[in-house]
């Protein structure tokens, strides 16, 4: 996608809401509002195959919502008609789909592009709760009821798509993926966060409950005694069970252990699964304190950089009692993250998934003289 107008993740409106954060506190309110003109300047897209949280109407709406200005609530409202009647169109040939017992496209349940952005969006919006559980009721179907892979059942969330998000000659059968962005780990985090808020549907509980015991299964153990989760999995990988032979992968939030692990965390704590929440800190605390892991992040973005990982940790922390082994690495991480910034620039290009916005907000987050708790962390599904 090249409209950056509309995209959260490379555009105008991760400005939006990284500006109306600091306007929060500041009361400085113009270059929020010129930013959002300029993402006003055409209509966002909300057409039901390409809008999503990170696109189109969903990603406007979740600018001027996180902006928070009393002059943005008409567009809000309209805003939110079009996404309830998106949502609606996206269950239903979800449905359809699942009643055919065909896997899904990632795109159709992914964080990014599917129906656990939309539903995040709800969750954070607190204004639609019957498209909220509509998104929960599917999410549980998802992971509940399996599909047919040749001859093979596999779990519902399996894609008929490549890791790139469309089909290819190269993964015939498609893949599983365990990441937050494309993968489990976001709905299993937005039924966790929802079940937090007080919003559950039949079967939510127990669907985590399997998930947890499902992510701890496949927290691969590493040759050097620890242990992360392999990105994406092929129909090979996923019948023979996890390798001793595993080497983690880089410790990003779109794919890598700390997204995943916080869902874990997350799962675990809203199913009092103790063992399991101890687990999900233990291997993040692990990902955190390895310098082999940590050579592996190049730039400070929120998708695949620094920011996202200090954002993860600190959000798990925040979760975590008293003496989690997560509160002993935070300091460490901090550090690097601003050492990293002092020797690097800052991305050219605007947005929250991988450009300067997701970064300059996240520093300003993770102050511990920010005015305003504003809960932009929701697009990630880390708070």
């Amino acid at each position: 996608m090249t409209d950056v107008l509309h995209d959260l993740g490379r555009g105008l409106p991760g400005t939006v809401t990284y500006k109306g954060v600091l306007a929060q506190g500041s009361g400085r309110w113009d270059a929020t509002h010129q930013a959002a003109r300029a993402m006003a300047a055409k209509p966002p897209p909300a057409h039901h195959d390409s809008a999503g949280l990170f696109y189109g109407a969903p990603a406007v709406a979740f600018a001027l919502h996180t902006a928070g200005h009393p002059a943005y609530r008409t567009a809000l409202e309209t805003l939110d008609e079009a996404l309830t009647i998106l949502a609606a169109r996206r269950l239903s040939a979800a449905e359809q789909r699942m009643d055919s017992g065909r896997p899904p496209r990632m795109r159709e349940y992914d964080l990014i592009s599917g129906l656990t952005g939309l539903g995040a969006y709800f969750l954070y919006r607190k204004s639609r709760p019957e498209s909220l559980h509509g998104v929960l009721r599917y999410l549980v179907r998802l992971l509940q009821q399996p599909v047919k892979v040749g001859a093979n059942e596999m779990p519902g969330w399996w894609t008929s798509d490549s890791p790139t998000g469309h089909p290819d000659d190269t993964w015939p059968v498609g893949h599983g993926n365990f990441g937050m962005a494309h993968g489990i780990a976001g709905p299993v985090a937005l039924l966790a966060r929802a079940s937090r808020a007080g919003h559950t549907v039949a079967g939510q509980l127990e669907t985590l409950a399997a998930s947890c015991q499902l992510l701890e299964h496949w927290a691969q153990p590493e040759p050097d005694g620890g242990a992360a989760w392999p990105e994406t999995v092929s129909l090979d990988t996923w019948l023979a069970g996890p390798s001793p032979r595993f080497r983690a992968g880089r410790p990003s939030w779109c794919y890598g252990t700390p997204g995943i692990a916080r869902a874990l965390q997350l799962a675990a704590t809203a199913c009092d699964r103790g063992g399991s929440r101890s687990r999900a800190e233990a291997l993040l605390a692990a990902c955190l304190s390895d310098p082999v892991q940590l050579s592996r992040l190049t730039d400070p973005t929120v998708c695949h950089g620094w920011a996202g990982l200090c954002l993860a940790a600190d959000r798990a922390a925040a979760d975590a009692d008293a003496d989690s082994p997560l509160h002993r690495t935070l300091p460490s991480l901090r550090a690097q993250f601003t050492a990293h910034l002092a020797h690097n620039p800052l991305p050219e290009s605007a947005g929250l998934l991988t450009g300067a916005d997701g970064v300059l907000l996240t520093i300003h987050t993770l102050s511990p003289s920010r005015p305003v708790a504003s809960g932009w962390e929701t697009c990630l599904l880390l708070h």
